[in-house]
């Protein structure tokens, strides 16, 4: 569908039942959007404010805390703007837009938990060189790394996808994930290739590397003694669990996009509104409940304004 300026338009057809529910979508993913932000900004305030957590590994739950609401942001206005539209639609090149800035930080999101894997394996499996290792320099390079390395990639698909010719112009999705892919006329091999590339960098190898340096942590420690394991635990099994939660969701993704395979769409709907609600949600409480030293500051925070 072309208007006069030929721009290509896409209908987000994704929504189930909404002109019967509009409302009730709307004021819940409101909610659930202003507990993001203000569930992340509170831990990422502590850390920044109280020097005792001026460490990196809380430097990398504050970043990334900080990338769960950029993520989340990249979905979220135009989310709420559509289900108070009559007109669910959005210019193809916004679209392309909004898949390579959702999919960055998505990548991102891999990228800094291998980083407070490797901040982890450092402190535990090799104390004495800690200081020298993880040095601000150092950290400051793994932070910007994660977030900078995505972004050239995925401009890489993004432009293969723009030059593609479009044979459907109604998205199954509610923004603009890799439904897009079924609005393609034809699947190019090479995109198929490229997108495999990325998905190894930005994805598959940094989740084996943090497996690779928490088996290390897991086999040192189990030589240890109690409080040793116990002290890995308490810092490694958030980040273990944050892991498995986002990766179980980036599979369904992959299983959509790349595999073309095909869901009910109660269950597309529930799923892309997973990655966005749950994941995001669910870092904050996380790392707030279970990181004893945050949870303390938290604590004191909550007693205060009582």
């Amino acid at each position: 569908m072309e208007n006069k300026l030929n721009v290509t338009f896409i209908t987000l057809g994704g929504y189930v039942e909404l002109e019967k529910y509009r409302y009730v979508y709307f004021v819940l993913l409101f909610i659930v959007y202003i507990l993001i932000i203000c569930s992340n900004y509170v831990i990422v305030y502590l850390i920044c404010i109280h020097q005792n957590l001026h460490e990196p590994m809380y430097i990398f739950i504050a970043a990334l805390l900080l990338n769960s609401v950029l993520f989340s942001s990249t979905v979220y206005p135009k989310l709420l703007t559509d289900i108070l539209s009559d007109k669910r639609r959005i210019s193809y090149s916004a679209c392309l837009f909004q898949f390579h800035v959702f999919y960055s930080f998505g990548s991102s999101e891999f990228l800094l938990l291998a980083a407070m894997s490797y901040d982890r394996y450092v402190s535990i499996c090799k104390p004495l060189r800690y200081p020298t290792i993880m040095t601000k320099t150092n950290v400051t390079l793994f932070l910007i790394s994660a977030w900078i390395l995505p972004a050239p990639q995925m401009a890489v698909t993004t432009s293969l996808s723009a030059n593609q010719k479009l044979c459907r112009f109604t998205s199954e999705g509610v923004f603009c994930d890799n439904t897009i892919y079924k609005l393609q006329c034809v699947e190019r091999k090479a995109h198929i290739i490229v997108d495999m590339l990325i998905l190894l960098n930005v994805a598959i190898i940094p989740v084996l590397f943090i497996l690779f340096t928490y088996t290390r942590i897991f086999l040192i420690t189990y030589r240890s003694g109690r409080e040793v394991r116990k002290k890995a635990a308490q810092t490694c099994l958030p980040h273990l669990i944050v892991l498995f939660n986002f990766s179980c969701l980036c599979v369904y993704d992959v299983l959509t996009g790349q595999l073309n395979l095909d869901f009910p769409k109660t269950i597309r709907l529930i799923m892309s509104l997973q990655m966005v609600m749950y994941q995001p949600l669910f870092n904050p409480i996380m790392y707030g409940l279970q990181m004893k030293e945050i949870y303390k500051h938290l604590k004191k925070l909550f007693v205060k304004t009582q």
